[in-house]
């Protein structure tokens, strides 16, 4: 059994809590639920400042630590989703304990085998897809029937408008060496607030925002829709029923058959018959194309202030389905900015090199 490690990043205290301060609150955490002489070893980091340790007890029951520092992060938001998600009978992981002001939760280990795993196995491609967008479509069933929990933050116009923003803000700099000048950056400002009605065409529901394959997991010693378990959703806001959608079947990480993208559509389709398609449609297009300026902002940002230049392998599939997106015609005045902007040419995949500050 392997000691308790420290905290891997001792200079990120809490407010008022010094390294120490918040060592001592892990130690008492640990303490409080029994799992302080457990073994911790290192389960995952992500693009955030949060990382996951996997705690191994003598008798090997397990369970996950996540580590999330304040001011950087916050685990308010993800303990209230978490509690939503089990109370609605969704496979989130649930909250063994947690010390919010130190930024320490302590969850339930569902596993390995994510998607993202299973798919590099040889796993049932079209099996996996036809869970998370049952799950999806009974999430969205069950907000409409019993509303959006509280206090959950609006996708609002303000922070659709800054997502792609990173794009115009990192991207384009390190891809011409030069910031946008003042009316072109207004320019793309006013095409992004242009089509925000467009995105709003569908209704409102409970949007995780990273429902993809890396934050999906098989469960198979659950039934139902809980064998799909779900990491991840601490940035969950009211949005658009497209969003969610979108991001699984349009994913950064990984090519998709146009023709599951289809099947797996016309099946989350076929819950709600109800629904408008040509404005199921438009939002999507307009959801899509505003992620992907995003993603590709932030994967630049990551390699550039971060130093983190892995996610740079993504940007190709990135400027195909970002293009893909800008075909449809309510994307027709960014699809032209983009194309004065930054040429068809000029769109590679950003040097890897780091810089102090974006450009613009």
């Amino acid at each position: 059994m392997t000691s308790l490690m420290p905290l891997r990043s001792p200079s990120l205290s809490a407010p008022g809590l010094s390294a120490s301060d918040r060592a001592a609150a892990l130690e008492r955490l640990l303490a409080a639920s029994g799992w302080d002489k457990a073994g911790r070893r290192l389960l995952a980091g992500d693009a955030s400042f949060r990382r996951y340790d996997r705690l191994t007890r003598d008798s090997g029951q397990t369970a996950v630590l996540m580590d999330a520092p304040p001011p950087l992060e916050d685990v308010r938001p993800f303990l209230g989703i978490a509690r939503h998600l089990t109370g609605l009978g969704f496979s989130a992981p649930e909250v063994l304990a947690a010390d919010e002001t130190a930024g320490f939760v302590l969850l339930e280990d569902l596993g390995d085998d994510t998607y993202t795993r299973l798919l590099g196995q040889g796993h049932d491609e079209t099996a996996l897809y036809a869970l998370a967008i049952d799950v999806l479509a009974e999430l969205h069933a069950k907000t409409q029937a019993r509303g959006l929990p509280a206090g959950l933050p609006a996708y609002d116009d303000a922070r659709l408008l800054a997502e792609p923003l990173l794009f115009a803000q990192w991207t384009v700099p390190a891809l011409l060496g030069q910031a946008l000048d003042g009316a072109m950056t207004e320019a793309f400002r006013g095409h992004l607030a242009e089509v925000l009605p467009v995105a709003r065409g569908v209704d409102q529901t409970l949007v995780l925002r990273d429902f993809h394959v890396d934050n999906l997991l098989l469960l198979p010693g659950r039934t139902g829709q809980a064998r799909c378990g779900l990491l991840d959703f601490q940035d969950a806001v009211a949005g658009p029923l497209t969003y969610d959608l979108m991001s699984l079947l349009e994913d950064a990480r990984r090519d998709i058959d146009p023709a599951l993208i289809s099947a797996m559509t016309g099946r989350y389709l076929d819950h709600f018959p109800g629904l408008d398609r040509e404005a199921f449609a438009a939002s999507w297009a307009v959801l899509a194309a505003l992620r992907h300026l995003k993603v590709i902002g932030i994967f630049t940002r990551l390699a550039h202030r971060d130093g983190k230049p892995g996610y740079l392998v993504h940007i190709p599939r990135l400027w195909l389905l970002l293009e893909r997106s800008l075909a449809h015609p309510a994307l027709a005045p960014l699809a032209r900015w983009l194309d004065h902007a930054v040429p068809k040419d000029a769109r590679r995949v950003p040097d890897p090199h780091p810089l102090s500050r974006p450009l613009a």
